[in-house]
């Protein structure tokens, strides 16, 4: 569905139904539309980190080092966040609810970067104290921000 439209179109009716559930399951595990994708986006930045530990010879396929397939994989599933992301910018720009001097790209890129960067240090928060929970809220109001330019309505 991501692939097909921006996050913010996406309902949670819709993905029930894709997913062949209902939207009370679908809350049991997300708290909207935007903690799914939120989730997604993790995992894919953990994912892309693997794939970097990998290609740079730190993970357990090291004989795979340098092989620019990893790298092609990486960044197709980085790109599809990344693409996501901007155009809901470029779709708030066009509503007039974001400036128009920001830089969709940029400001995706930027996020997806954050969350690639919180997904490959998990160890050295869990070690801080951080909790999951609390970290996901975080990273979820910082997209929200990052993205609209505006505090999340309660």
């Amino acid at each position: 569905m991501l692939s097909s439209s921006p996050y913010r179109d996406v309902k949670v009716i819709d993905v029930a139904r894709k997913a062949g559930t209902s939207p009370a399951t679908f809350y049991q595990y997300f708290p909207d539309v935007e903690g799914a994708v939120l989730e997604i986006a993790e995992e894919t930045a953990q994912e892309g980190a693997g794939l970097t530990d990998l290609v740079a010879g730190r993970g357990s396929g090291s004989r795979h080092e340098g092989d620019k397939r990893f790298y092609k994989i990486r960044m197709k599933l980085i790109n599809a966040v990344t693409s996501s992301l901007a155009d809901s910018v470029k779709e708030l720009q066009a509503k007039g609810k974001v400036d128009k001097d920001v830089s969709p790209a940029a400001v995706a890129g930027s996020l997806v970067a954050m969350l690639a960067a919180v997904a490959a240090h998990q160890k050295g928060f869990q070690s801080s104290g951080v909790k999951q929970a609390d970290l996901k809220t975080n990273l979820a109001l910082l997209v929200h921000l990052g993205v609209t330019g505006r505090k999340p309505s309660k």
